[in-house]
């Protein structure tokens, strides 16, 4: 197996996420603080254009993943009291910026063997109020795009991607982008692709992306021919700081060149788990829908018996291993009352990722899974 880190030492716990980033971008950067240029300028274009081929024409950059979400939520027309369908199983990130919309988290179920939102719940819960459907790709596997898609046409009802988890992912042969209204994407320390910090918004159109480009910095229109530079013209509509800046562009063109090299390692440290934990009886594998779709596996989660006696034993072994999220509605912050989600409830009962990432030497992955076979056989 090819790999992109050193092979870590045993004495170390094997780690669940690990931050990689190009030691030779620190050049780049010096250049950049050098520049006299460091706001959103020529970097943040040209990552933007290098962005197009992966994830969509119409890709505007924000300073968040987070920030994507909240402007996908304003340009779908999400204001108070609107509902917003969308999942628990997710993080937090996913859902507060429908809080701060003013908006209504109406929860759907998931597939307990996917993590991935039901449709058939979806479409159950569409109301007259409902604004908008936000679907999560968990751990990088598509949801049914193809069916929320429909659900979306059907009504009029924009869905927004948070694909997080999900750079290089492809649906149907097709950018997941091009299936919905919005998508948005993270550029986290730990994600495939790392800014660290950052975000990106792909408009299913030219006029939500034209408008977003605006809402993205305080709704002032950085391209017109101004007089006076530093003085704005009329501004028609509030907006954001929302913006990416050159220094985060930077990190984000020099981890491109890595990016292929890297969701290739995930997915091939998913086959062999999939090919050697195929079978067992205390641990069970998510099942995909592989002929309509490719993962990018910044998860690998599987199901056990009994997770917190499984979490145990992983790290006996040396091996970091997380339930990664929570399901939202227990949170105060949404109200603290757990919806009945029959779906929800037995995912989260048996959920638990493993690591799978780029960082993992032959050695790892092989360890990881004999750790987990010696657990299945006990």
């Amino acid at each position: 197996m090819h790999r992109y880190s050193k092979t870590l030492e045993r004495h170390q716990m094997i780690p669940l996420f690990k931050v990689i980033i190009d030691s030779d971008v620190a050049e780049d950067i010096r250049q950049v603080m050098q520049s006299g240029y460091i706001g959103q300028g020529p970097k943040v274009l040209e990552f933007e254009q290098a962005l197009k081929p992966r994830l969509g024409e119409n890709v505007l950059t924000t300073n968040s993943g987070t920030s994507a979400l909240h402007l996908a939520l304003r340009l779908a027309g999400v204001g108070y009291d609107d509902e917003v369908i969308s999942t628990p199983m997710t993080c937090t990130a996913t859902n507060m910026p429908i809080l701060e919309r003013g908006g209504k988290i109406v929860w759907a179920d998931i597939d307990p063997w996917t993590g991935n939102i039901s449709v058939e719940d979806v479409r159950k819960k569409i109301t007259s109020k409902t604004k908008a459907l936000m679907c999560v790709h968990w751990g990088g596997w598509p949801c049914d795009l193809e069916g929320l898609s429909e659900i979306g046409q059907e009504y009029g009802i924009p869905v927004i991607q948070d694909a997080a988890h999900a750079f290089g992912a492809v649906y149907g042969g097709l950018l997941i982008s091009e299936w919905s209204s919005f998508t948005c994407f993270s550029f986290q320390a730990i994600k495939h692709l790392t800014c660290i910090d950052g975000g990106a918004l792909v408009c299913g159109d030219r006029e939500q992306y034209d408008r977003g480009k605006l809402l993205r910095w305080y709704g002032i229109d950085r391209d017109s021919d101004r007089k006076d530079f530093r003085c704005e013209e009329d501004i028609a509509e509030y907006g954001y700081k929302f913006h990416m800046n050159d220094v985060n562009a930077t990190v984000g063109l020099k981890q491109l060149q890595h990016i292929d090299k890297i969701l290739a390692c995930h997915r091939v440290n998913a086959q062999y788990y999939t090919k050697e934990l195929s079978g067992l009886k205390k641990v069970k594998l998510l099942k995909y829908n592989e002929i309509a779709s490719t993962g990018s596996y910044w998860l690998y989660t599987v199901r056990v018996d009994d997770v917190f006696h499984f979490m145990g034993w992983m790290k006996e072994q040396g091996i970091t291993v997380s339930q990664v999220h929570v399901r939202n509605d227990k949170h105060m912050a949404f109200g603290g009352m757990k919806e009945q989600l029959v779906g929800v409830d037995d995912f989260c009962q048996h959920q638990v990722s493993i690591p799978v990432g780029s960082w993992l030497s032959e050695k790892d992955i092989e360890h990881i899974a004999e750790s987990i076979k010696i657990y299945d056989w006990s």
